[in-house]
């Protein structure tokens, strides 16, 4: 089932702004979280077919949240990939190891970041 839906999780309004125009642009529908906590919950009640997680947010972090949403039964079936400024590869390791699907970092390739989306099956 190809990706309709879109949650982005970021504490950054800028981050949340660009990646929305990006999306809408490819005809994405997308849904905002700014923390880890409200991002876990929004998976929860929206059901989004992705997760675009940030890793440096205040209280829940973005590996934090990603390991609750890929273990909880009702949202582990979401794919989540983990758009971040850390880009040494233990962090890369860490994030996959949470359950994250994919791993970017910023500033984020649009092209890349449209191209990953279109191949998750």
């Amino acid at each position: 089932m190809p990706v309709k839906t879109v949650l982005i999780v970021d504490d950054s309004p800028t981050e949340r702004q660009s990646l929305t125009e990006l999306l809408h642009k490819h005809g994405y529908q997308v849904f905002t979280s700014e923390s880890g906590d409200e991002g876990v919950a929004k998976a929860k009640e929206v059901q989004p077919d992705l997760i675009l997680m940030d890793v440096v947010m205040p209280g829940t972090n973005g590996f934090q949240a990603t390991r609750a949403i890929t273990r909880d039964e009702a949202t582990k079936h979401i794919p989540v990939i983990l758009c971040t400024t850390k880009d040494q590869e233990t962090d890369k390791v860490w994030g996959m190891r949470q359950g994250a699907m994919d791993y970017l970092t910023k500033p984020i390739d649009p092209a890349a970041l449209i191209a990953k989306i279109a191949a998750i099956p």
